[in-house]
């Protein structure tokens, strides 16, 4: 067959690609691309190769991972580690089960082991005689690089096992990663340190576990998921993935207890859609699932090609990181006048979302991703998290990337802008800067403040457009014929609005405080100050020493309220709030001092109450309420649909607290 030049020509250049893209992500760890562009590579040069019978052994299309670094010893491996083939629509899926079934030549149903497709390393793991003596890396599949001497470091790898029989060899095979919640604490740590943060949790584990000094090492808290074996030698073991799974446990290896065995490829597809339902709800990441055959004696029967096994596939999830484009970079003035840059991007499907715009949070982060205009990044998006830009694709094209500038004054009213911190820009215009006048009168009315259903942020920002609304106390001199001017808003609608707004008149002093939205103050420390100083007066009174000796409230959260209450706009606008008909009642004693300064986490579905509701009834009774489970947390409430939460704290030994049972420590 007569082949095009420009068929060779592509060939040529997709190995030349996929290669390079396998050196930087299997022995660099600093991929460029995104996953679903490296597989759609691979697949374009699988699909050539087919098709004009250019398949080779040397072609990238048939390899696994890349060869050992220098740096490590070169560890063999007795059995090949392979990597797996790939599908991405149900069909590819039925397609794989069909296959199967001809190849064991049977139309029963196939058991199948059906696991998550952890985004992490490969390891090895071999023991000798019971004995931990080496643990390497997948390598390029026929040899690997020696890291045993940061594996030793790892409490969640037994160093011994209890094997019945001497002379015996025994490898485990898993996957090294680190949780969500780790990756976040120590990214929170280093931005605090002003140290480099990381891109994900892969490369924080593929960096860790490749250092020469396993102090360094130890320092990143990595774990395993057991996946399979390798080499067995005096052992005898049962004949079925699931039975392994057991006798690993057993053994104290790391098992994935979201690990489940389904009957055909209709079991299987459920699998997937269960899993892809909590995929954000895992502590850890995911990009696919893993349908392996269950019983060994079929993988034999089924067999393996050069790259990877016949009687397993991975099903991998739709992308949540795509390649797009920065058009342009906005700066955005928030409630306090803290100006973010915003990047505008070439819309791009990601995440199950048509992504065009995502926060860049300060200047720093512009300068350590080295962004500019008309750059090519990689965005993320997982679930409801907002996008993110992970990487900045190097460019040939330098001179037509445009630098972003901090802006001097406010895009907004035009006042200076002054540097509040080591990275903050904040106009300086405040309660003047019409901006700023939005998002404070937004956070007003949210939920957790004066709650003012019908007040959206449309309204809001058109109220104050039209210069009908100034500040938080004119909201409550509008009336029906104000209102029903405003786009989409009736008479009945209208008349809605102001009863909400008259019913918001009643609250409670702690949402009261919520609402003005002085700086640093949240619901806790709101509460705590309502707490305190029952009559607001007092309040506005108050030293900053005398505010520092409330719990949890330092000299700089006291400094911000000291100053709030100095203004004397913002004491005029509290006088005309009351004036205007706003009032509570003295707070109410806290009565069950047993929860007093105990930190719960709320996860799950709560049936007897919300989570709103349930946070408000920890804080008044003086409990804390956190998003996030750590070794701080004293009580976990679990209900329905809990997911990584509920796991963090099993890990860590916290009480897990029902419905009912948390009920009965309210009084």
């Amino acid at each position: 067959m007569s082949i095009p030049e420009k068929i060779q020509r592509e060939v040529a250049s997709l190995r030349k690609a996929i290669e390079r893209h396998n050196k930087l992500y299997h022995s660099l760890d600093n991929p460029e691309i995104p996953d679903a562009d490296y597989d759609s590579l691979v697949d374009r040069l699988q699909g050539l190769e087919r098709e004009y019978a250019l398949v080779s052994d040397s072609s990238p299309s048939r390899s696994v991972g890349f060869a050992p670094l220098t740096k490590f010893s070169e560890v063999q491996h007795q059995v090949p580690m392979l990597s797996l083939d790939k599908v991405f629509e149900e069909d590819g899926l039925r397609n794989f089960t069909k296959r199967i079934s001809k190849l064991l030549g049977t139309e029963d149903l196939i058991n199948f082991s059906c696991e998550p497709k952890v985004d992490g390393i490969a390891v090895s793991l071999l023991y000798e005689d019971g004995e931990l003596k080496r643990a390497s890396t997948r390598g390029d599949g026929k040899s690997g690089e020696d890291i045993t001497h940061n594996i030793l470091e790892m409490s969640c790898i037994p160093k011994t096992i209890e094997l019945k029989k001497i002379k015996t060899q025994f490898e485990v095979r898993g996957e090294i990663f680190l949780s969500k919640l780790n990756f976040n604490e120590i990214n929170n740590k280093a931005r605090k340190e002003g140290q480099k943060v990381f891109v994900n949790p892969r490369n924080t584990a593929a960096g860790a576990i490749r250092q020469l000094d396993p102090t360094k090492s130890a320092k990143i808290p990595l774990e395993m998921f057991c996946y399979g074996i390798g080499v067995i030698e005096g052992i005898t073991l049962p004949e079925s993935l699931g039975e392994i799974f057991l006798v690993l446990k057993e053994l104290g290896f790391p098992v994935n207890k979201d690990i489940r065995a389904s009957s055909g490829v209709e079991g299987c597809l459920d699998f997937c859609s269960e899993l892809y339902s909590k995929r954000d709800l895992l502590d850890y990441e995911i990009d696919g699932a893993v349908i392996k055959v269950d019983s060994l004696l079929s993988q034999s029967l089924i067999g393996q090609n050069i790259k990877a096994p016949r009687w397993a596939i991975a099903y991998k999830f739709p992308a949540e990181e795509k390649i797009t484009k920065v058009l342009d970079v906005e700066f955005q003035v928030g409630r306090t006048g803290t100006i973010t840059p915003v990047a505008r991007l070439v819309p791009v499907f990601v995440g199950g979302v048509t992504v065009s715009n995502t926060t860049l949070h300060n200047m720093d982060e512009i300068e350590r991703l080295g962004l500019g205009i008309g750059d090519r990044i990689i965005v993320r998006r997982a679930g409801d998290v907002i996008p993110k830009v992970v990487k900045v694709l190097k460019s040939d094209q330098k001179q037509s990337i445009r630098p972003i500038i901090a802006p001097k004054y406010c895009p907004v009213c035009m006042s200076p802008i002054e540097k509040d911190g080591a990275v903050l820009l904040r106009c300086t215009g405040g309660s003047s800067c019409s901006a700023q006048r939005k998002e404070m009168l937004k956070h007003f009315v949210s939920r957790s403040a004066l709650d003012i259903e019908g007040l959206g942020d449309k309204l809001i920002e058109q109220l104050i457009d039209e210069d009908l609304v100034k500040d938080a106390a004119d909201i409550f001199s509008l009336d029906v014929s104000v209102l029903v001017g405003m786009d989409r808003l009736g008479k009945k609608s209208s008349e809605n609005l102001l009863s909400a707004i008259k019913q918001s008149q009643e609250t409670t002093l702690a949402k009261f405080l919520y609402a003005l939205g002085i700086r640093e103050v949240g619901e806790a420390t709101a509460l705590s100050l309502a707490n305190r100083y029952p009559n607001i007066e007092d309040l506005v009174l108050a030293t900053t020493e005398e505010l520092t000796t409330i719990e949890d409230i330092g000299p700089t959260v006291s400094s911000k309220i000291k100053s709030f209450f100095s203004s004397k706009t913002n004491v005029d606008l509290i006088r005309r709030l009351r004036e205007a008909g706003v009032r509570w009642s003295a707070p109410s004693a806290i009565n069950n001092t047993n929860l007093s300064g105990k930190s719960f986490v709320l996860t799950g579905t709560l049936e007897s109450l919300s989570r709103r509701e349930a946070k408000d009834r920890l804080l008044e009774l003086g409990a804390k309420v956190s998003a996030n489970v750590s070794k701080n947390t004293d009580f976990v409430v679990s209900g329905p649909g809990s997911g990584s939460k509920l796991s963090k704290a099993v890990e860590y030994g916290i009480k897990v607290l029902d419905e009912q049972e948390f009920l009965a420590l309210l009084p």
